[in-house]
């Protein structure tokens, strides 16, 4: 059987943030492709706050010593919220910076591993949200023209009254065990996703 290593690479919602679970997403992808009976060994790289910047400085460093030469790899991005993010009068990272990073992670991921881009999803807030939808038509454009796989997810959420009521209820930003759910069942209906279940 393969020895197969998949690292989640980003933020808050990669981490799982508000999930009395401890799962988010990547922990139930995983749960899932395990009972589906892929050898499956995940390594959650999401840090809190952090922005495209951040994640461009360590994703790598972290990945490396993860996923060795000689195990069938993976690693799928997710971020995008913290760099539209308005603090101090101005988003914490500019659209055209977060596009470079993310083409500049793109194009060292994929001569390595079998990548993925999973978007931002959308918040409680109108304003932040048309700046998530631009951003994540920018993303889909820079992962296109590389030929990876990306998928949208701020469309999905955007009008979603269920998911924006549990993040407003909770912390205003991160849903609960429902929402990753949600997140998580998107994935695996997604054609794109390595391990249907």
């Amino acid at each position: 059987m393969n020895d197969i290593r998949i690292c989640f690479v980003g933020d808050s919602y990669v981490q799982g943030t508000g999930d009395p679970e401890y799962l988010g997403w990547a922990g139930r992808l995983c749960v899932n492709a395990r009972r589906a009976g892929h050898n499956l060994t995940g390594y959650n790289l999401g840090v809190r706050r952090e922005t495209s910047t951040d994640i461009a400085r360590r994703w790598l460093g972290e990945c490396a010593p993860r996923l060795p030469a000689t195990t069938e790899n993976y690693v799928v991005f997710s971020f995008g919220l913290n760099d539209v993010t308005i603090e101090n009068g101005a988003p914490r990272v500019v659209e055209a910076e977060t596009l470079a990073n993310l083409r500049a992670m793109l194009v060292a991921a994929k001569s390595r591993y079998r990548t993925l881009v999973v978007g931002p999803v959308a918040v409680p807030d109108v304003e932040r949200n048309a700046h998530l939808l631009r951003l994540s038509d920018g993303m889909a454009e820079v992962a296109a023209g590389l030929g990876i796989p990306y998928l949208a997810l701020v469309p999905h959420f955007v009008n979603d009254a269920q998911w924006l009521d549990e993040v407003r209820q909770n912390d205003g930003a991160h849903p609960r065990a429902s929402g990753y759910a949600k997140i998580a069942a998107l994935i695996e209906a997604w054609p794109q996703w390595w391990f249907r279940t």
